[in-house]
């Protein structure tokens, strides 16, 4: 069955909305991290290694997935799908962070706002299920979205991937199953 990888991206230079830059790339660690996962990915067996490379659109995932894409000879494909949570249009840039610190806590049916956050962790899964031998860099909540869909709950947080963490997937086309999970952060996301 065909492999799908859910990497979160590396260590950004900065957290979100705690400085100048709306989208921030990777620090040197974020770097090193990404040539780590690559570097992982590419020492499993040639069956089971990602052939194509897709990303959030966000800089920080674009710079985690370029490694990888480089080493494979393909292109980045951007998917907005996997990307980040979108914020409710009613939530200001300077209160994302309380926001996300409430939406952590809660169920995905719960969280209030303009967008019907079921419905999107729901379109990931379905983005991912057409993938196969694809590695996905993406972000902590939608690796989360993904992983509550597959393990039949509601909760918005019950994984905390670390930076360059590596989920691994399998999928057929039809059906999504998880394989493993990846490493887990020690400290908190924001």
């Amino acid at each position: 069955m065909p492999h799908l990888y859910l990497i979160r991206h590396g260590k950004p230079a900065q957290v979100w909305g705690q400085g100048s830059d709306e989208d921030p790339g990777l620090d040197e660690q974020g770097r090193a991290q990404a040539e780590a996962a690559r570097d992982a990915l590419l020492a499993r067996p040639e069956h089971e290694r990602p052939k194509r490379v897709v990303s959030s659109p966000l800089r920080r995932c674009r710079e985690t997935a370029q490694p990888l894409a480089d080493a494979l000879g393909v292109e980045v494909e951007i998917d907005p799908v996997v990307g980040e949570i979108p914020t409710p249009s009613t939530i200001a840039a300077e209160n994302r962070s309380a926001w996300l610190r409430q939406v952590f806590q809660s169920q995905w049916g719960e969280i209030e706002g303009d967008i019907d956050y079921d419905e999107w962790r729901h379109a990931i899964a379905r983005s991912l299920r057409a993938r196969g031998d694809t590695a996905v860099f993406s972000h902590y909540v939608a690796i989360n979205a993904v992983l509550s869909h597959l393990e039949g709950h509601d909760r918005v947080l019950s994984f905390r991937p670390d930076h360059c963490s590596i989920t691994v997937l399998e999928t057929d086309g039809e059906e999504l199953r998880l394989v493993e999970k990846g490493r887990e952060a020690t400290t908190g996301v924001l």
